[in-house]
């Protein structure tokens, strides 16, 4: 009896744990979710192909180890390819410190198309501090969370997340919800990716980008990445 059960119990383990980590990257409809992170410092030393790098950002030194800084002018990472095409759930999140001396108004990620179907994570800055904006057009669909009041000390060390689940879209800094809305979502079919700047150049971002990770599903604060 002993060696039965002992036998069961192997075989069990031998198909259950090939497949946890396939079991925990599925989304609520069961379909597996895409995954995909950048250490952008990593990314800026080896880019992929037909990718190029505008200006000259840094790779320096952080809690984090090596990050890349951008100097609010002329530095950008240009990528052709975008990880959210296709979907309609989604999270992107991003671990940055934003520096003082820069722009009001500035990009730090652009997914998409440069006028078309496009996702944007902002921020606007003031002498001293800077708030969070998340833009979305789809279609003949725009939605932009931005709340001027909630304001938070530049030169630290951030987590922002932008959440969207079937057209309900949620902003989060620091794992604490900041701001909710609604679109008639379409999936984005394609595009390109920006880190620094608008596509177009414009709107460019000051400060330190250790990493930024796109998951093919909604998550919730305590799934979001440690920092």
């Amino acid at each position: 009896m002993n060696r039965l059960f002992l036998a069961v119990i192997l075989i069990t383990f031998a198909i259950v744990l090939p497949n946890i980590p396939h079991m925990l990257n599925k989304n609520k409809s069961g379909k597996k979710s895409v995954q995909r992170e950048w250490i952008l410092a990593r990314l800026a030393d080896k880019l992929p192909e037909r990718s190029r790098i505008a200006g000259k950002p840094q790779i320096i030194k952080s809690k984090y180890g090596k990050v890349v800084a951008f100097n609010g002018s002329t530095d950008a990472i240009f990528l052709e390819e975008m990880p959210l095409t296709g979907l309609k759930q989604f999270t992107i999140e991003v671990i940055f410190q934003p520096q003082s001396g820069g722009s009001f108004e500035q990009r730090f990620l652009h997914c998409g198309e440069t006028q078309g179907d496009r996702i944007l994570l902002e921020l606007r800055a003031t002498e001293s501090d800077w708030y969070f904006d998340a833009f979305i057009a789809v279609g003949d669909q725009k939605c932009t969370l931005i709340e001027p009041k909630l304001l938070h000390p530049l030169d630290k060390w951030y987590h922002v997340a932008y959440v969207i689940d079937n057209g309900k879209l949620e902003t989060y800094v620091n794992g604490k919800k900041e701001l909710e809305g609604t679109v008639a979502l379409t999936p984005l079919k394609g595009g390109k990716t920006s880190v620094g700047v608008r596509q177009n150049e414009v709107s460019w971002f000051r400060g330190s980008i250790w990493k930024i990770r796109f998951t093919g599903k909604s998550l919730t604060p305590q799934d979001f990445m440690k920092f």
